[in-house]
């Protein structure tokens, strides 16, 4: 039996799956593919291998309402379409008209459904982030779901949503521990996912479910988890994050020190917004579908973060996800980059990806699928065991941010264009000089190409550390080798 995905012992910041290194990059993420009966998850699943696309995140108990951003994700099935955990059962109709569940009966055809995805997930070597809750946001929304009291059978306690992230109502805590337990020996033989507690768990209003209670409930649930898979064969990584702070009319608040430094965890998961506070410091990692690049505070929240002894994922960044065009798709893949060269892990929503178009569209399956593909290629140019963020540039063309990566063989530079869409002078023609202060060895240096995945000639470094960049748009990897490397 293969190990369970697992931290690098040798490098905290990576994962460790068939005994090798693994970074988490995907532009996929599409987490109905269970839930939504329609969706054809194993083109999903083999585009995401064919795209060398390691991860995805799989909603198990949520659905959500349809947007005029985005009508048709695979996380919002018509109610036909919907496939939960529990079977539906009547006589009585639930909010959507249809019978209601009973929380004492699994559903066979979903659990069904669960094993092909996760069987066909090993297979294509994708890790999945079982995502067992997640905030519901709004009234009508919960009350579509099976936990709703007015949606089952069972007398669960009829709520605020908030309440359903808490240990406030006993009966409904209840069958959330039953289900939980459920999952977890229903996916204990699969080495290749790891759990999340909640996705954007959030504190509405305090009088229904404090920052605290929502916290304690993560723990609880974290707590219950590792006691079941104590002596089962896998024991899993978990990720989580904590409670957001909202309050009607203040600027929603996301926090990450109690994730750090006190949660029991594995993996603390980010998605960026506006108001992230992190060791007394904002970060301005930009606002939900704004088609803003953010990236010199992004790069600044990932370094600032790195000496933590978590590993940090970027996930579900929807900064631009809306946009299904190349501007938008161009600020994900700078995002993904910087990211993954400040020692983090990334995903992003692919909206391309729909209910009957699983594999993306030809303009997505051109650029930001392929894109995604580019990044994963030239990882395998880095050692990952002993990679680290760099400090090694000295200059750069003004308009650039670059992010460096070191490793045993040599140095690896990313360099984008940090403009706005709206500012002048972006996606422009860039040149210049790259200063660097490397230590006094010989080196070769290529240039690869983000947006179309190809290397230059290697020539050799001499003179100083000043480098003349070739002309290019938008980004550039310099790939600086030690003589002799690999």
């Amino acid at each position: 039996m293969s190990e369970a995905v697992k931290i690098h012992k040798q490098n905290g910041k990576m994962l460790e799956y068939k005994g090798e290194p693994v970074v988490l990059v995907c532009a996929t993420e599409h987490y109905g593919a269970v839930m939504n009966r329609p969706f054809d998850f194993e083109a999903y699943l083999k585009d995401c291998k064919a795209k060398n696309q390691n991860y995805t995140r799989l909603f198990l108990l949520f659905r959500e309402l349809q947007t005029k951003e985005n009508p048709y994700s695979t996380c919002k099935p018509e109610s036909p379409d919907y496939i939960s955990p529990f079977q539906r059962v009547g006589p009585d109709q639930a909010v959507d008209l249809l019978p209601k569940y009973d929380l004492m009966v699994w559903n066979n055809e979903f659990f069904e459904r669960l094993h092909r995805f996760m069987r066909l997930a090993r297979d294509c070597d994708v890790i999945v982030e079982v995502v067992l809750f997640s905030c519901s946001y709004q009234q009508p929304l919960f009350e579509l779901l099976p936990l709703s009291g007015k949606n089952n059978v069972n007398g669960t306690e009829d709520v605020h949503f908030n309440v359903a992230l808490s240990m406030k109502a006993p009966k409904l805590f209840g069958h959330e521990k039953r289900y939980v337990q459920k999952i977890v020996e229903e996916l204990n033989e699969y080495p290749n996912f790891l759990f999340e507690i909640c996705n954007e768990p959030l504190s509405f209003f305090p009088q229904h479910a404090t920052v605290d209670e929502i916290n304690e409930w993560q723990a609880e649930l974290i707590r219950f988890i590792r006691a079941l898979e104590k002596d089962m064969p896998h024991q899993h990584l978990i990720a989580a994050e904590e409670c957001w702070k909202w309050h009607e009319g203040e600027e929603l608040e996301v926090g990450t020190d109690h994730s750090f430094r006190h949660m029991d965890i594995d993996i603390v998961n980010v998605h960026p917004l506006p108001n992230m506070k992190y060791g007394g410091k904002t970060y301005d990692l930009g606002a939900f579908m704004s088609k803003r690049l953010h990236l010199e505070t992004y790069k600044a929240f990932c370094l600032d973060t790195y000496h933590e002894a978590k590993m940090l994922n970027m996930d579900e960044d929807n900064i631009a996800s809306e946009f299904r065009d190349y501007e938008g798709w161009t600020i994900h893949r700078k995002r993904a980059w910087t990211a993954v060269f400040c020692g983090a892990h990334y995903d992003y929503i692919d909206f391309s990806i729909q209910v009957m178009c699983p594999t993306g569209t030809p303009d997505s399956q051109k650029h930001v699928r392929s894109w995604f593909q580019y990044l994963q290629n030239y990882l395998a140019c880095v050692d990952l065991v002993s990679c680290k963020p760099s400090h090694r540039v000295k200059a750069a063309p003004e308009e650039t941010l670059a992010c460096a990566l070191e490793d045993q063989r040599g140095f690896h530079i990313y360099l984008a264009d940090k403009r706005e869409v709206d500012e002048a002078g972006h996606g422009g023609v860039i040149k210049g000089t790259l200063v660097m202060d490397l230590p006094d060895e010989e080196y070769l240096v290529s240039a690869y190409a983000p947006e179309f995945g190809q290397f230059s000639v290697e020539t050799r470094l001499l003179g100083g550390r000043e480098i003349l960049l070739p002309e290019f748009r938008h980004d550039l990897v310099l790939r600086i080798r030690k003589t002799g490397a690999p």
